[in-house]
């Protein structure tokens, strides 16, 4: 089955500074619920991968984050969706983990638990460390230009340490990606990671 691979917080939900630390303040995009109700419909499986770590500064604890995330997975599923699986880093960047992105840990995990083979996979995010996260497991890294999305989009264009980054797609949100991706738009940059050739221009 086709994959698709999501942050949460500024791709699906808005982010906040201070943290999504309650299923109040849990608040989707507009569209956002709507395009991976898309994504479903057209076969593939959605898998969302999140840093965490307002867990570990105490901000809320596992249970917590478990009824954010069934109120996500209530509203999605309302629109027609569905999340297949829903992997997160609980770890703060201090604690130095395997799984926490930019790390490939997560991913990693995601792809032996769910045997999905990760290359070409388009993996959305909006910060500067999804997409190093996608690189380093030859997904496609998609940027979105929502939650801290702008400000990446700044970040990297003005670094421009890796020329990497100037390849890569940027949409406004989740659905413009969901609208590229199912017209084909994406299909050579997909193939071309799948052949070992790096992202097309």
């Amino acid at each position: 089955m086709k994959t698709v691979v999501l942050d949460r917080d500024g791709v699906i939900n808005k982010d906040s500074d201070s943290f999504i630390k309650s299923p109040e303040e849990w608040s989707p995009i507009p569209g956002s619920l709507e395009a991976i109700a898309r994504l479903c419909r057209a076969d593939y499986k959605i898998v969302v991968a999140t840093n965490q770590s307002g867990i570990a500064r105490g901000l809320l604890d596992i249970d917590t984050l478990n009824r954010i995330h069934n109120r996500m997975l209530h509203h999605i599923r309302q629109k027609g969706g569905e999340i297949d699986a829903i992997f997160f880093c609980p770890h703060s960047a201090d604690f130095n983990c395997e799984c926490r992105k930019p790390k490939p840990g997560m991913f990693l995990d995601l792809a032996t638990r769910l045997k999905i083979n990760l290359t070409g996979v388009p993996a959305v995010g909006d910060s500067r460390r999804d997409l190093e996260c996608a690189m380093a497991v030859n997904a496609l890294p998609v940027l979105v230009r929502t939650g801290k999305g702008q400000r990446t989009e700044t970040q990297i264009g003005a670094d421009g340490s890796d020329p990497r980054f100037a390849k890569i797609p940027v949409f406004d949100n989740l659905s413009k990606f969901t609208e590229a991706l199912l017209r084909g738009d994406l299909d050579d940059s997909i193939e071309a990671l799948s052949q070992g050739a790096g992202l097309t221009t």
